[in-house]
């Protein structure tokens, strides 16, 4: 399959999905299951596994930069697929506890309020314009296209890096608000 024809098969996909994750969160945070007859248990026990996680994607995303850094590629692939797999399991996760718990409402009060609604705004515009530039870099990579990569890559590793660390400074900052 020539490079060109790579990146067109899998444009549609990514239009398609930078969309779509988006508005399925946004739905799915409004949509409880217990609306639908399903009485399930608050998954109360998630949001410091996907915290956890999402640690866990920054310092991937991290090792990655120093693995390509160093010129080994196959290292630095395999990083970048875990730090892709985790960002899916983060968002499986997220989402099921939002479909089971209400939304936990920030207590904090003074510069700290305002700290905490920043860092949440920025996080959550970041994290879905994240979405296409993780999918656009990941392709040029597949369709070897490493100049084209490397380009996008200096763009979408500040911003995903971010948006995994403020995950984690927002569950942070919240959890003392959590009902258990």
């Amino acid at each position: 399959m020539e490079n060109n024809t790579v990146e067109q098969k899998y444009n549609k996909w990514i239009v398609l999905l930078s969309i779509a994750i988006p508005v399925a969160v946004a739905v799915l945070f409004k949509v409880k299951l217990k609306d639908f007859g399903i009485n399930v248990a608050p998954l109360s026990f998630l949001p410091p596994i996907y915290a956890t996680i999402n640690g866990i994607t920054a310092v991937l995303l991290i090792l990655a930069v120093v693995a390509i850094k160093k010129g080994n590629r196959k290292r630095h692939e395999l990083l970048m697929k875990m730090a892709i797999g985790c960002s899916v399991a983060f968002l499986a996760m997220y989402v099921a506890y939002h479909m089971t718990a209400e939304s936990t409402k920030y207590g904090g009060e003074g510069i700290l309020r305002l700290v905490y609604f920043f860092i949440l705004l920025t996080h959550i515009v970041l994290s879905i314009a994240i979405i296409p530039l993780v999918l656009i870099t990941y392709v040029r990579a597949l369709a070897t296209k490493f100049d084209k990569h490397k380009k996008i890559a200096k763009i979408t590793f500040p911003i995903w890096l971010y948006v995994a660390v403020t995950g984690v400074i927002v569950y942070l900052m919240i959890s003392p608000y959590y009902v258990h």
